[in-house]
């Protein structure tokens, strides 16, 4: 059963989202808050599977929350999603960076909405190849100073490898396949590079390949 933390200050939209997912057998919503500071509190007893979060909220905005779930190794098994009214809203990229590990915008559809959530669940991230890549163009693409705590020194070359292609949209199968390797040593270089660069899923590996140049935004 995949359990559910919603937050989001309209009631509306709340509450759209949470008949779409009391719907399905697999997905429970545990709680849902209108605000960051109650969504917090919720997430911190629930210890949900997912939190799916408003980005702009009173109280405690969904940028901050994410801060606050990702430094807490209490909630390390959170997999935070952002929900937001614009695909290329200016405080995504933060959201990322901070630690979620994707976004949707809020007029997706409903069986696309259902399935991101079952995807972040397994702890994938939720960009697909055409939203890395406006994120790149819009975003990372600016002027940037690498991050010291990055250290992409201590990766193997292989490591490398299969976090470029991470940045790229690509799945463990599709890495795999590129690499010539079994999915489970695509999934082991991965899972290493992560650990290596403390980030706590594959959109900050996306973030941690740009930030630091291994991954180079092509300009149109």
């Amino acid at each position: 059963m995949i359990r559910v933390v919603l937050v989001d200050d309209q009631p509306l939209l709340r509450g759209g989202f949470r008949a779409l997912l009391d719907l399905e057998d697999d997905i429970e919503v545990v709680a849902e808050a209108g605000d960051g500071m109650e969504g917090l509190a919720l997430i911190r007893e629930h210890l949900p599977d997912i939190a799916l979060i408003d980005i702009q909220m009173p109280v405690v905005d969904g940028i901050e929350m994410t801060r606050r779930i990702a430094a807490d190794p209490a909630l390390a098994g959170v997999h935070i999603v952002i929900l937001t009214n614009y695909g290329l809203d200016e405080y995504v990229f933060n959201a990322l960076r901070a630690g979620a590990a994707g976004f949707l915008v809020k007029d997706i559809l409903p069986d696309d909405f259902l399935h991101a959530v079952r995807v972040a669940a397994r702890g994938a991230a939720l960009l697909a190849p055409s939203i890395t890549r406006r994120l790149i163009d819009r975003y990372i693409a600016q002027p940037f100073h690498t991050d010291p705590e990055v250290r992409l020194a201590e990766l193997t070359n292989r490591e490398r490898e299969a976090v470029v292609l991470v940045a790229q949209g690509l799945s463990n199968d599709q890495i795999s396949a590129h690499m010539r390797i079994s999915p489970m040593t695509a999934k082991t270089h991965i899972n290493r590079a992560m650990a290596k660069l403390h980030a706590r899923d594959r959109a900050q590996l996306v973030v941690f390949a740009y930030e630091s140049g291994l991954v180079t935004p092509r300009r149109r």
